[in-house]
């Protein structure tokens, strides 16, 4: 006679069976409703008044909103083109409470050998937006546009300092290299100032301290509206509307220099598929809600969402590309 306790004993198979389903079933909810316990910190890959800064701290408030969420706060931590923020993220492996900005440096440092940290060794949560360059002056400069920008560059690659942020090889260095080759000079002739982040720069810019500043269209904004600025290019297919409809792009000056800075969130590594799928579920939320649609016309933003699958062989494909693009334009060795 078999024991009772024996879940070979055809009378509790059954039981042990259902049993066993069951434990299964339960593990299987409580990985799918992982949430936020305590306090979310966006860690922001360069310093305050920056593209970065002022994306993080919108979502900061579209966070804080979510039902569940405890808290929300902010943390900049510049430094190293975005190395310092993302090796931060990585001291808490499996942590979902943390999150960081992610945008074309990432991947641009790993071509550039900036640093040893690759997108692969992160978790990509998403990508929620990209942005245009836009190279502008002060009003008072005697460069009016990109094609006399491109004449100054011919003839004296050195004369003109440019400053952009946070690091060499990014969406800003880029678009400039293109400016560079469309005058026939090697984009490393440029004299490059690197700043940590947009505000800084731009407030150097302002000051005289460079004579042309790249940077996402969102930036320039305020400093369009107010009359402070000339923008002398866009890297933009086509004329963006509000503020730069009147604004030419680089494209119809006969430059060939099109681009968009992509901008989404980053997650340490060795998250759960609960973990991802938790945020891939309030993210997509967002790119939907009517206040978010707000503030991607108000910052001049374009939409742009992929969740965390997608984003990761976007940044397989996108390494590739800027491998090649970067190479093209000298910015790194083949």
């Amino acid at each position: 006679m078999a024991d009772k306790n024996d879940c070979t004993a055809a009378g509790m198979r059954g039981l042990c069976y259902a049993a066993a389903i069951l434990g299964i079933l339960t593990g299987t909810v409580f990985a799918q409703e992982w949430k936020p316990e305590r306090n979310v910190e966006i860690v922001v890959s360069s310093g305050a008044g920056g593209a970065a800064d002022r994306s993080a701290r919108v979502i900061q408030k579209y966070l804080q909103s979510v039902p569940g969420i405890p808290s929300v706060s902010v943390n900049n931590k510049p430094g190293g083109g975005g190395t310092l923020a993302w090796s931060s993220l990585n001291q808490h492996p499996g942590d979902a409470h943390y999150l960081s900005t992610l945008n074309t440096a990432l991947v641009t440092n790993q071509v550039m050998g900036l640093s040893t940290l690759r997108y692969q060794d992160i978790t990509p949560l998403n990508i929620v937006m990209h942005e245009y360059v836009a190279v502008w002056v002060r009003t008072g400069s005697a460069i009016q546009n990109g094609k006399d920008l491109a004449a100054k560059l011919k003839a004296d690659p050195a004369a003109i300092s440019f400053g952009i942020s946070p690091a060499r090889g990014n969406q800003n260095h880029i678009v400039l290299g293109m400016v560079a080759r469309a005058a026939g000079i090697d984009p490393k002739a440029l004299k490059i100032v690197v700043y940590s982040s947009g505000g800084a720069g731009t407030t150097a810019a302002l000051g005289g301290h460079v004579e042309v500043w790249a940077g996402t269209v969102g930036n320039a904004l305020p400093l369009v509206q107010e009359g402070r600025i000339r923008v002398l290019g866009i890297s933009s297919p086509q004329r963006q509307s509000g503020a730069f409809a009147a604004v030419p792009t680089f494209k119809e000056q006969g430059i060939d220099a099109v681009y968009s800075a992509w901008r989404g969130f980053l997650a340490p590594k060795g998250l759960t598929a609960a973990q991802t799928g938790y945020w891939d579920r309030v993210f997509s939320r967002m790119v939907d809600d009517p206040d978010w649609k707000e503030e991607l016309e108000k910052n001049a933003w374009g939409r742009d969402f992929k969740g965390a699958a997608e984003t990761r062989k976007f940044l397989e494909a996108e390494h590739v590309l800027l491998e090649k693009m970067m190479a093209d334009l000298g910015i790194v060795k083949r």
